[in-house]
């Protein structure tokens, strides 16, 4: 089972801050579009960092069962 960690905007588009993947395997960039698709995530990812196991990665990056993957949205200030 693959974690996914969600925060700020996405956080509350899904009505929660964490999500179970029942995958063996999968790129960053399919979580990405799986979650696209279920939660109805219009260019959230626009400037988001994702992390696997408290490391930054790249969409290309195969994440596995027991990893914790979050999404990091762009922070801004003022």
């Amino acid at each position: 089972m693959i974690k996914v960690l969600l925060f700020a905007g996405m956080q509350e588009r899904a009505g929660k801050s964490e999500i179970q993947l029942d995958e063996p395997h999968l790129l960053v960039s399919e979580i990405k579009r799986k979650l696209e698709n279920e939660y109805d995530f219009p260019q959230m990812f626009t400037g988001c960092l994702a992390a696997v196991n408290e490391e930054f990665a790249e969409d290309d990056t195969e994440i596995r069962s027991g990893d914790v993957v979050a999404f990091i949205p762009p922070v801004s200030g003022g």
